[in-house]
């Protein structure tokens, strides 16, 4: 299996890694992208089996704070459909979605936090998508060897 690995943004007070270690089935729907670089790699791109880093966002300190897997690739966003659902897309037509998610499932919890400074002074992740100026994207390629040694700095198995 080619397995891919991600970093998925997330800001804990709308949906954090604890919600989703709560969540039935430690499983949610990886809904309301509304970025299409993100959409094109929900549809394109993240796979069932691939890896996903938990970044909590838009806090003090942002970090990587555990892992997820995917467990259901990209398939249309039912919100986009919903008048009543915060993520409704008028202009999106249900036979040509405009709007993908994934499914992903609750792997582990970092020993400790691994701080988006912290990972400024690694020159082992000087690569990183998430390092770069100007990168905002709330979805993120991560390398296997970016993914090893986050792991590794967050105290989990890989």
């Amino acid at each position: 299996m080619n397995r891919c690995y991600w970093l998925f943004k997330s800001e804990p007070y709308v949906f954090s890694l604890d919600d989703l270690r709560n969540a039935k089935g430690k499983t949610t729907g990886w809904e309301g992208v509304r970025n299409y670089q993100a959409r094109n790699l929900l549809r394109d791109k993240v796979k069932k089996g691939d890896r996903v880093f938990f970044y909590h966002s838009s806090v003090k300190p942002t970090a990587v704070v555990g892992t997820a897997e995917v467990v259901r690739s990209g398939y249309p966003d039912e919100e986009q459909f919903d008048p009543s659902a915060t993520y409704f897309d008028p202009k999106s037509d249900p036979e040509n979605p405009r709007w993908f998610q994934v499914d992903i499932r609750y792997r582990n919890t970092f020993r400790r936090p691994v701080t988006l400074s912290e990972m400024r002074e690694y020159s082992e992740l000087e690569q990183m998508v998430l390092l770069r100026k100007g990168s905002r994207l709330s979805i993120q390629p991560v390398s296997e060897k970016e993914w090893q040694f986050i792991c590794q700095l967050g105290g989990v198995r890989a």
